[in-house]
């Protein structure tokens, strides 16, 4: 998978693991991670999935649609690639912490949704329930930050409300931010997402 792999100055610090959102690139979440952690090594990774030439990390059958079978088949793809990229940076696999907005947040969601010990904790910045009817793995102790649009026409408040429901009946400790500038990502909700991010981590 393409991607940007940049040492931190703290081998202690989580890894971020970032993902952007449809038709971006793995240059676009760069500066989140330096308001997040300066001192993180970041994982910057680019969606193999190419939907009219934009890049995306599974496919949809149309807007809110997901194609289920791409998406499992692609988180498996992605946790792989989480796995080798710990062996050939040679960081801790189990100091992960992801952040994405969109497509990217909807799949650090179904990493959560399928892989139990993939990340340590995620920001996920406007995302929907990436799959239903599947018993999620044990979340306990894993923090996650959910950044939302009241009046997101995406990801309508319902949307958002179920994902916290179904992350935190898994044990996931879930904090929701709540903005009214549709499917936006402001430089407020990066602000609280930095500022939640300090207390947990």
């Amino acid at each position: 998978m393409k991607h940007i792999f940049r040492q931190g100055t703290n081998p202690a610090a989580p890894v971020l693991v970032l993902f952007h959102g449809t038709g971006g690139t793995e240059h676009d979440l760069l500066p989140l991670a330096a308001a997040f952690s300066p001192e993180s090594s970041v994982l910057s990774i680019r969606g193999n999935v190419s939907e009219n030439g934009m890049a995306r990390y599974f496919r949809r059958i149309a807007e809110g649609v997901f194609d289920l079978e791409d998406l499992v088949f692609r988180t498996k793809e992605l946790n792989d690639f989480l796995d080798h990229s710990a062996e050939e940076y040679g960081f801790d696999r189990n100091n992960l912490v992801a952040a994405g907005y969109s497509n990217g947040a909807n799949i650090a969601g179904s990493l959560l949704f399928h892989y139990k010990d993939s990340l340590r904790g995620a920001i996920l910045h406007h995302p929907m329930v990436p799959i239903r009817g599947l018993e999620l793995p044990d979340l306990s102790g894993v923090p996650v930050f959910i950044g939302a649009g009241e009046n997101d026409p995406i990801c309508s408040a319902e949307e958002t409300n179920e994902l916290e429901s179904l992350l935190a009946g898994a044990g996931a400790a879930v904090d929701v931010h709540w903005e009214r500038f549709g499917h936006q990502l402001t430089r407020s909700e990066v602000s609280a997402a930095a500022a939640w991010y300090k207390d947990h981590f």
